[in-house]
């Protein structure tokens, strides 16, 4: 038995669960967007942060980590009660398949879920829809919550992706805008502009499950 689960935001960089393959590949038809709210990880309610979904869109890629839990159905439901608890902003999950590079006729894996949100501003709470850049990236800039700064995931965000060498030109240029309201150099991503992140063993993680949603991001 198999589980496959596709990764575009933080869980590229930080997955928080045992698993036991990785593959970096794309989904098709969608696109990364910052359209959705975060309360309870790099926001609040009073501010909240921006985080990402995905859209559909004919003929998009993105780009991202494909993850798989084998094993027993106990083993495989652990991983999804971490991520249904983790990416708890997200009201769906859809199938897509996975490709890998240089496979781009047939899929690589498919039946790979991955969690999305409903673009529905009235019947979901979590979704804020799109918005100018310049006014995306001052909520950006200034949001914070339990797990720090939204711009830290921003940025983290951006630099996975430039290490599995798919950089997202919306993520870039939403990038640029946040350190042109930070006063950041552009491309000059480090340390010091960077919180240190919250990366919890998933042991531990898997420890607050029974009492509370995990403070990490989606």
């Amino acid at each position: 038995m198999e589980l496959w689960v596709f990764a575009y935001g933080s869980l590229v960089w930080n997955p928080g669960f045992d698993f036991d393959e990785k593959i970096i590949g794309f989904i098709k038809d969608y696109r990364r967007v910052f359209d959705l709210a975060c309360f309870d990880h790099r926001g609040t309610p009073e501010k909240p942060a921006r985080t990402c979904t995905l859209e559909a869109t004919q003929g998009s890629l993105c780009w991202g980590a494909a993850y798989c839990v084998r094993g027993d159905a106990e083993r495989q439901e652990e991983a999804m009660q971490y991520l249904r608890r983790r990416e708890c902003e997200y009201d769906n999950i859809a199938l897509v398949d996975f490709y890998k590079e240089g496979e781009t006729l047939k899929p690589t894996v498919t039946g790979v879920q991955v969690f999305v949100s409903t673009p529905d501003p009235v019947g979901n709470k979590y979704y804020l829809g799109p918005a100018p850049l310049q006014e995306m990236a001052m909520q950006i800039a200034t949001a914070t919550g339990p797990c720090g700064n939204n711009r830290d995931y921003l940025f983290l965000l951006e630099k996975a992706l430039s290490d599995i060498g798919h950089e997202d030109d919306y993520i870039t240029q939403l990038a640029k805008e946040v350190r042109k309201n930070l006063q950041i150099p552009l491309g000059n991503i480090s340390p010091k502009h960077i919180s240190q992140q919250m990366q919890f063993p998933s042991m531990y993680l898997r420890s607050l499950l029974p009492e509370s949603p995990v403070a990490v991001d989606s």
